[in-house]
């Protein structure tokens, strides 16, 4: 069985953030999903489990930190296509979310994008062409 990654996020207003998600792609698995949280399923391995406040505070005694005004994580998509990147993004600007926070990346075997979400989480949503990927080290981190 493949591993699976669950991101969980603190979100203010459970609903408003599942209606987000979902206009982005994600889809909400009502079997791990009660009035506390939702589960986004990205894909069959990528899960963003939306967390209230007093249901995040019950996973760690650290205060939840503002993401409008820190980042202690940046979260990336793959996409199909740098049409796809644009859509997703445009997806997330209708719904609410803030387009192109970051600098677009743009590089001959690669485009990305990014979008914030109304709680201030940031995504990036990338696309690649692996086999047009150069070899520089320098490049190896774009």
């Amino acid at each position: 069985m493949p591993k699976m990654i669950f991101v969980n996020l603190p979100v203010t207003d459970l609903k408003r953030a599942t209606a987000f998600y979902e206009a982005v792609g994600a889809v909400k698995n009502p079997q791990f999903s009660d009035e506390t949280a939702s589960c986004m399923v990205f894909s069959e391995t990528i899960f963003a489990m939306l967390l209230t406040h007093d249901k995040f505070r019950q996973f760690t005694p650290k205060p939840i930190a503002d993401a409008r005004t820190s980042n202690q994580v940046l979260f990336c998509l793959s996409a199909d296509s740098r049409s796809d990147v644009d859509d997703i993004v445009g997806k997330a600007a209708a719904a609410g979310g803030v387009a192109d926070p970051s600098p677009k990346d743009e590089y001959s075997f690669m485009y990305g994008r990014s979008f914030e979400d109304p709680d201030g989480h940031m995504w990036g949503v990338n696309w690649m062409d692996l086999a047009a990927a150069p070899l520089q080290p320098e490049m190896a981190n774009a």
